[in-house]
């Protein structure tokens, strides 16, 4: 028997992670955008806004609702560039540390969960896996079958 292609396989995966990760989010008052936006900052501030719509792979227009809605509730900064003031530096607050540090917990337990019937050298090298795919994917780079 083949093995189903890979989009239906992620498709279902994708599916079941977002519907166990929606409950995490409304317990902290986001949404999923606005947790990939803490996730984009919580390595480093974005020195500019436009940067952080390409980190975090948000359509620029759409990100500013996040971030006011982020802001409102005290978990991003934003500040003027002090080389360039028509740009905005974009940096979490302790607070949003915080509730970064405890979705991206209640997300581990979440994930340990769905993958415990999963055997560990599996488990290890699925991450791998996944890892290795997504660090090697350039967004901007046209997918080989457009135009076809």
């Amino acid at each position: 028997m083949e093995r189903p292609e890979l989009g239906y396989l992620l498709t279902r995966l994708v599916r079941v992670v977002i519907a166990r990760e929606e409950p995490i989010f409304e317990r902290a008052g986001l949404r999923m955008w606005d947790y990939v936006v803490l996730s984009a900052l919580a390595g480093n501030d974005a020195p500019t806004q436009a940067q952080l719509a390409a980190q975090a792979g948000r359509d620029k227009t759409r990100l500013i609702g996040n971030l006011d809605r982020l802001e409102e509730l005290g978990l991003v900064n934003r500040a003027p560039d002090p080389a360039d003031r028509r740009n905005r530096v974009v940096s979490l607050t302790p607070e949003g540390r915080r509730v970064h540090g405890r979705c991206r917990a209640a997300i581990h337990e979440m994930e340990d969960d769905l993958l415990r019937d999963v055997p560990a050298g599996d488990r290890a090298a699925f991450e791998r896996a996944l890892t290795t795919l997504t660090g090697s994917l350039d967004e901007t780079a046209p997918h080989p079958s457009a135009g076809s």
